[in-house]
């Protein structure tokens, strides 16, 4: 079983006044890549979420976005009075001054806003019952728990656009095999085809020359020529990549790598059995298979 590098999963889940919402998109490549997208505040939880994640997700870009909403947040804004007092003194005396040199002609301190703005104001304060440490336990439980479900809504996509890949694979793994037994047929024909053009061809530079033709130097030519374009080591070694292909697609762990090793293994095979076949019919046959390789590439490059 196989599953395409390219889904979608959410989820969303409450736990007394804690509402989780988290959101998993994946796309192909070659490497795992992970975004994501965490409110400001929970910011403490990026490591253990891209942790979680490369646990469970072997290649893709993955992207997440999780959306967290508590009804009774446990730190509350305050502003710092005496830090604000401090503020607008040093303001109004500085501005005191500059009116008193002349460099000033009106004096004004600013909006309340301005100085909401400022370092230090306003500060989140959290209550003094919560322990910390257990606060980040128990959150992280409940998001793990959302991730997971968001996973599995994930790997239920991942899953059935693989089961339709995997149908085109196996489709054309059977052209492939096809085409393989074609050229098969075919190999033993070029030495035999070559042997008679070239004895055809000695002949008559001979009988143009009133030389005599001698059978030895045919018969070691056809020889080099039979070992020069021998294919047999190819289609052997293609055969046994054709069928690495199909127990690599029955794997249940993670076989995109694999696959997209032996499809580059194959592409080899295909393209050394036409630079060495010298054969017009074994080419057209290489070329409709250099296509099909093509065609499994392409979505190999999206298994997981």
């Amino acid at each position: 079983m196989i599953a395409s590098m390219t889904g979608f999963g959410e989820a969303q889940t409450v736990h007394k006044g804690l509402t989780i919402r988290s959101e998993l998109k994946t796309i192909n490549n070659r490497y795992l890549k992970t975004t994501l997208r965490i409110p400001e505040s929970y910011s403490f939880l990026e490591s253990q979420v891209e942790s979680w994640l490369k646990n469970r997700i072997v290649r893709g870009t993955v992207i997440l976005s999780l959306k967290i909403r508590e009804e009774s947040p446990r730190s509350t804004a305050q502003i710092d009075i005496p830090l604000l007092k401090s503020y607008l003194l040093q303001t109004d005396r500085c501005l005191f001054e500059l009116s008193q040199e002349g460099m000033m002609n009106n004096s004004s301190i600013g909006s309340i806003a301005d100085y909401l703005a400022l370092p230090g104001i306003i500060r989140e304060e959290t209550s003094e019952n919560d322990d910390e440490e257990t606060y980040k336990n128990d959150l992280w439980q409940k998001i793990e728990e959302n991730l997971e479900l968001s996973l599995i809504s994930l790997r239920k996509t991942r899953i059935e656009e693989g089961a339709q890949m995997e149908k085109a694979l196996r489709s054309n793994l059977s052209l492939l095999t096809d085409e393989i037994t074609e050229i098969e047929k075919l190999a033993p024909g070029v030495a035999e085809n070559y042997r008679a053009r070239l004895s055809e061809r000695i002949e008559n530079i001979m009988s143009e020359n009133n030389l005599p033709t001698s059978p030895a130097d045919l018969v070691r030519e056809v020889a080099l020529f039979t070992d020069r374009a021998d294919i047999s080591e190819e289609i052997v070694r293609f055969r046994s990549h054709l069928h690495q292909f199909d127990l690599a697609l029955q794997e249940e762990e993670s076989c995109g790598k694999k696959l997209d090793f032996l499809t580059q293994e194959m592409f080899r095979e295909v393209n050394t059995t036409g630079a060495k076949a010298n054969s017009h019919e074994i080419t057209n046959h290489v070329v409709l298979m250099k296509t099909i390789i093509e065609k499994i590439r392409e979505m190999v490059q999206n298994i997981e």
